[in-house]
């Protein structure tokens, strides 16, 4: 059958010319399978006129922009109250995402740029926000970084809302939908989706969004497939149109056949299913068929995944990413500041444990925070960041173990170094931090006791082939696989014309989790895996056979995992492990791993 194909971004359109069946891929967002009628949502972007004021008028211009932001603090408030009645962890997240929005208006960078326009350019208020959005947006995409090119979704819907006010524009919300619509539109905010009734939405797909964006997460936390990210999906359908949306395989399909409906159905019905199975197992151990039992932890980019964390069985948390503390201000948080955000998280645990991670970012994505006293690298991947970068400035790095130490007096904690490339770098940090505990014990607060274990990160090819050395100074090891595989390999995943390249099945990888097991086992310190592929159930087998007993993953995926370690006999996974060990052809190696999957 004669296909016709584009590309843009890195996705895929497919459409079948016999039988006019389009097929799109996207991201898959959130997982599950809807089938229903298309409702094609339009953007509704507002014109923005754009003029130059006379000087008699700037202060009534600015007078209007004030009045726009007072609305749009109302307006949040109003939702804010309004989400209080959805169910617990919908309105726990769109309180998050609401009180962010609220924090951009209230003398922001944002707030205080579109004032500096009116006044010193004598912009209009619309344009001046615009404008300001614009570059607010521009900048956080050229800091490639995941966290905050998912907030530039917000800034926007920030800038829209008081436009939108200052237009006199209604918000045209989904009203009215029948029973199973499927929402197609451009791009879909997050403050939209909180307003989703599932009953009436089965599922929605974007042209615009990424996977760690609000829209995105609130899809997952409501339950509603969804795929974003997928290109010419807005030329491909109308409204009325049947549409298939496969939020786990990131697929749409356009006027599917009876065949592909068929196949669908199964499949949806076999998700269903299969999340009514994986709902029972939160409260079942992680223990293989021959009796041994796997930490399964949880990954937290934000505190308020806690709950997500602890819903979906976790044992702790194994990877708690501090770098939210400090993005999207203008200043470094204080001691005090860290230590309540990461309390609220310890105590939220009852008790479970939690691994912080001091922070890993470099000077380019905390410019406006650190000043002019570090530049830039020509390659941040390979400059001064993460531990490099908090120890040449120590007050950072000593506001964060104190406020660690003052955390784990609420609850057991555990502290993890990202980016050890060598034994001096551990030493250097266990002298601040026996320096830090000193002074808080004199000034009689209450910490940790005793001293949390001390962890590094495996994520330099130099730090896993030096694994012995560093097992003997620090408590427990922490194999990140993301940056492992990509500084082994020397791959940039986000660059698309090299990802096809990035492998965690290289036998340059593989070896080097097996060397830097070993020697966790040998000096005997826990050896835990936080990466992608930590939370894939493809993998489990692999990693338990190569002696990992601890993993760290999304909480979502927990379930899958925990089915996947249910079903493992440990001692035929070693086999199948060392036997893939012994292979030097990543082909082979991966028809080993999925032929042992096959057979379980």
């Amino acid at each position: 059958m004669a296909q016709t194909r584009s590309r843009a971004a890195g996705q895929r359109s497919r459409t079948t010319s016999t039988t006019g069946e389009t097929i799109l891929d996207g991201l898959g967002v959130s997982p599950g399978v809807a089938i229903g009628p298309v409702h094609l949502h339009e953007s509704g972007e507002i014109q923005v006129p754009e003029y130059t004021l006379k000087p008699d008028e700037v202060e009534g211009e600015l007078g209007r922009f004030r009045a726009s932001v007072d609305k749009s603090l109302r307006q949040i408030a109003k939702l804010k109250a309004k989400g209080d009645a959805l169910p617990e962890a919908v309105a726990e997240e769109i309180g998050f995402l609401l009180d962010a929005h609220a924090q951009m208006l209230s003398g922001s960078r944002l707030v205080r740029g579109v004032e500096t326009r009116i006044s010193d350019e004598r912009l209009n208020a619309e344009a001046a926000v615009q404008h300001e959005t614009s570059i607010i947006a521009k900048t956080f995409a050229a800091m490639d970084d995941a966290y905050l090119a998912a907030r530039i979704q917000d800034v926007r819907e920030v800038g829209r809302r008081l436009i939108r006010n200052l237009t006199h524009t209604p918000f045209q919300a989904f009203r009215h939908l029948a029973e199973g619509t499927i929402i197609v539109a451009e791009e879909i905010t997050p403050a939209d989706t909180a307003l989703m009734n599932p009953e009436q939405v089965a599922a929605f797909g974007c042209v615009l969004g990424g996977m760690e964006g609000h829209t995105a997460i609130m899809a997952r936390s409501l339950g509603i497939p969804a795929v974003l990210g997928a290109t010419g999906l807005i030329g491909a359908v109308k409204s009325g149109e049947t549409v298939i949306i496969d939020g786990s395989a990131g697929r749409i399909i356009v006027r599917p056949t009876a065949a592909t409906l068929d196949v669908y159905e199964k499949k949806r019905q076999g998700f269903l299913r299969e999340e009514r199975q994986l709902a029972r197992l939160a409260k079942l151990p992680a223990v293989t068929r021959d009796g041994i039992e796997i930490g399964l932890h949880a990954n937290l980019e934000l505190p308020r995944d806690v709950e997500a964390a602890r819903t979906h069985g976790a044992a702790g948390i194994g990877l708690l990413r501090s770098e939210f503390m400090f993005m999207n201000r203008d200043d470094v948080p204080g001691e005090d500041e860290q230590y309540e955000q990461l309390a609220h998280v310890v105590k939220a645990l009852g008790g479970r444990p939690a691994t912080i991670r001091t922070l890993d970012a470099g000077g380019e994505k905390l410019a406006s925070a650190l000043g002019p006293r570090f530049a830039a690298g020509p390659n941040p991947a390979l400059g001064l960041r993460a531990i490099r970068l908090t120890l040449k400035e120590p007050a950072l790095l000593e506001a964060q173990l104190a406020a660690i130490l003052r955390a784990g007096a609420h609850g057991p904690v555990r502290i993890l170094l990202p980016m050890i490339s060598n034994l001096h770098e551990i030493k250097e940090v266990r002298e601040i931090l026996a320096r830090v505990e000193r002074r808080l014990v004199r000034r009689g607060v209450p910490i940790a006791d005793p001293r949390p274990p001390l962890g590094v990160m495996i994520e330099v090819p130099g730090a896993a082939l030096a694994a012995d050395s560093l097992a003997r100074a620090c408590d427990f090891f922490a194999i990140g696989t993301n940056d492992l595989t990509m500084y082994t390999l020397a791959i940039d995943r986000g660059d698309e014309q090299v990802a096809h390249l990035y492998n965690p099945l290289h036998p340059a990888v593989l070896r080097l989790m097996q060397f830097t097991t070993e020697a966790a086992l040998r000096n005997r310190i826990p050896v835990s895996l936080c990466g992608e592929i930590a939370g894939d159930p493809r993998y489990t087998a692999l990693l338990l056979g190569l002696g990992i007993r601890e993993l760290s993953m999304a909480p979502i995926k927990i379930g899958r995992v925990k089915n996947r370690v249910r079903g493992t006999e440990l001692a035929a996974a070693t086999v199948r492990a060392q036997a893939i060990m012994d292979q030097s052809d990543p082909g082979r190696i991966a028809a080993l791993l999925d032929d042992f999957n096959a057979l379980a």
